[in-house]
């Protein structure tokens, strides 16, 4: 009973303390940010019957960005550990809350560890690896022909240059394609490697990968090229929503130059989101001179596929047992 009582006790302090994180960040980010007030004023001053069409789709388009993401997640995790969709949903939106104030976002693979038997929770770790070298692929991909277009219509690049970026960016891409789809050899290369004895209990989950098919993989890559097009579109939308006049073509290349460049650059959310709005002054700054609109409408990006379903991910928390869920505590029912 009294091992019982402290566990709880030590549950409840860990979910405390990721709330308070959280709380940490949406005070430092939203409330504490240094022009706030101006961000505000954008959104009042373009909020109106005229521009609800581009805003209200943004906002209907995140269930479905994070919804694509959980079917990415699930179809890799499906062999050793099938989830419904709504508890995969779950899953997700946790890893979110943890992710958005840990280095590299490494705690987007904590958050969804916790929906799975701990004796798995490598093999979803690994699954999630797997998903988000999907997600890579899809951002290079689309991220490179962007570029192309953008660099062309702006004449950023020099004509003698531009052959060699394109040549070099694909190559790049198509060998990371070839490693996506050949991902098992890893594990004879992971057999290998000097002083691996020491990591046996890491390594046999590494065999997972030997069970992903071209099918599974080629599904997960269609899910993740899936979630950056929803992506794309809200920031898109949102562009539009704050004023900024760009065709649909034109936006989403230089969409996807922003998301190349910020993916180019390893960074914590908090410093992407800086990189983010630095980059997107330079693209959209050659439609629109008003600054804070262009940084409002990547903030209103951050806040509503990042911040948002944080929030909903610490609702979902409150109801897991973390030290069960990691393997710490036994099952006295």
């Amino acid at each position: 009973m009294r091992s019982w009582i402290k566990n709880t006790q030590l549950n409840w302090l860990i979910k405390g303390i990721v709330f308070l994180l959280l709380a940490w960040v949406i005070y430092r980010q939203i409330i504490a940010r240094e022009n706030i007030e101006n961000l505000w004023a954008a959104f009042s001053d373009n909020f109106g019957t005229s521009t609800l069409p581009w805003l209200i789709p943004a906002v209907l388009l995140m269930p479905l960005n994070w919804a694509f993401e959980t079917q990415k997640w699930r179809i890799l995790i499906e062999g050793f550990s099938p989830l419904p969709f709504l508890k995969a949903y779950q899953a997700v939106f946790s890893g979110v809350t943890l992710s958005i104030f840990t280095p590299n976002r490494i705690g987007e693979y904590g958050g969804r560890i916790l929906y799975v038997k701990p004796e798995h929770n490598w093999k979803a770790v690994i699954a999630t690896l797997v998903g988000s070298y999907a997600q890579l692929l899809a951002l290079l991909g689309m991220g490179m022909m962007g570029l192309i277009y953008f660099s062309v219509i702006h004449e950023l690049t020099d004509p003698f240059f531009l052959p060699i970026i394109i040549f070099l960016g694909f190559t790049l891409i198509a060998v990371l394609l070839f490693c996506f789809f050949n991902i098992d050899l890893i594990v004879p290369i992971a057999k290998r490697l000097p002083y691996i004895h020491k990591l046996k209990r890491f390594v046999k989950h590494v065999k997972v990968l030997r069970s992903y098919s071209t099918s599974i993989l080629a599904t997960a890559l269609a899910y993740a090229l899936a979630r950056y097009l929803v992506y794309a579109l809200q920031y898109y939308l949102l562009i539009r929503f704050f004023g900024i006049e760009v065709s649909l073509l034109e936006g989403l290349a230089g969409i996807s130059t922003i998301f190349l460049v910020q993916t180019s650059i390893p960074l914590p959310p908090l410093m992407g989101l800086f990189v983010r709005s630095e980059v997107a002054l330079f693209v959209w700054g050659m439609y629109s001179a008003n600054e804070i609109a262009i940084l409002a409408a990547t903030f209103g990006l951050w806040i509503l596929n990042l911040i948002v379903p944080a929030l909903i991910g610490t609702i979902f928390m409150l109801n897991i047992n973390v030290l069960k869920s990691l393997g710490y505590e036994k099952n006295n029912d």
